[in-house]
């Protein structure tokens, strides 16, 4: 781990940026998460994260409260709505394979989780997330996104035109963690500061095209995520213990490889919800 800064050092100066050279994603160096960030640094990294969709800082040491403050930075952390044992820090969600008494410590295991934007299928899903790994496996457990603005803006006119208007189902596979209701949103979203359109859908949480039969959801649905999916749009991260990964879910989507179940791996993830549903594009 680096050296503690003096907050003086903290300073926008000693930001950097580093394009990670693919489809989306940036290194931002030069910063100690675990002090306070001045309003220029605050600015500075909400920018990159419009231009980037996703930013990662190496070689930081947090704690919970740390990680929380931060992520306080671009919303209010919350608490996951999926259930998880007593934690002293409760917007803390704890992702991790490993058991303790027989009992999971976190959630999500060591399989692998197809492509997806966080709780898309709650009516106000995820904008902002924030993981930070404190331990990692040897193999696999790498991340990786697909960047949907770019996506969206390859498609041929004729698909563009295609998909104004429709909206999609998303429901989580664990039936408990879904509301009473089903969740629908649009195919196409607008983000509400660059203004940008993005394909809103994934494989792991969207089950079908509203209006549309089994059988031309279906159709459409596989054309739209292999589309997504080609090698052009997407970034992979190596994680590092200590590595800091903030990401914004609305033009985004990312999935997990998978890891031995012999290896172990924790990560402490916090999340800021929408205020509003997504906007349709």
């Amino acid at each position: 781990m680096p050296d503690r800064k003096d907050p003086l050092n903290n300073s926008f100066d000693s930001m950097r940026l580093i394009p990670s050279g693919g489809a989306l994603g940036a290194e931002i160096s030069g910063i100690d998460l675990s002090l306070p960030l001045s309003d220029d640094i605050k600015d500075g990294i909400r920018k990159a994260l419009l231009d980037h969709c996703v930013l990662f800082f190496r070689g930081q040491e947090l704690s919970d409260e740390n990680q929380v403050q931060f992520t306080s930075y671009f919303g209010k952390p919350v608490q996951h709505v999926r259930k998880q044992r007593e934690r002293r820090v409760k917007e803390i969600f704890i992702i991790s394979n490993l058991t303790q008494n027989g009992e999971p410590i976190g959630a999500l295991g060591n399989d692998e989780i197809s492509f997806h934007s966080d709780l898309s299928y709650m009516p106000k899903p995820g904008t902002i997330s924030a993981l930070y790994a404190v331990e990692i496996p040897e193999v696999g457990g790498a991340t990786q996104w697909c960047n949907c603005q770019a996506a969206y803006e390859a498609l041929a006119p004729s698909m563009k035109g295609r998909l104004q208007g429709l909206r999609a189902v998303h429901r989580h596979y664990v039936e408990e963690q879904n509301p009473t209701y089903l969740v629908d949103h649009p195919v196409v979203i607008r983000h509400p500061e660059s203004g940008k359109k993005s394909l809103y859908v994934g494989p792991h949480l969207t089950k079908h095209i509203v209006g549309m039969s089994p059988e031309d959801s279906e159709e459409l649905l596989g054309e739209l995520f292999a589309h997504q999916t080609k090698p052009e749009f997407l970034w992979t991260h190596q994680w590092q213990v200590g590595d800091l990964v903030m990401w914004d879910n609305r033009p985004t989507m990312h999935r997990r490889e998978p890891f031995p179940a012999t290896e172990r791996r924790i990560m402490k993830r916090t999340q800021v919800f929408n205020d509003e549903v997504p906007v349709d594009g």
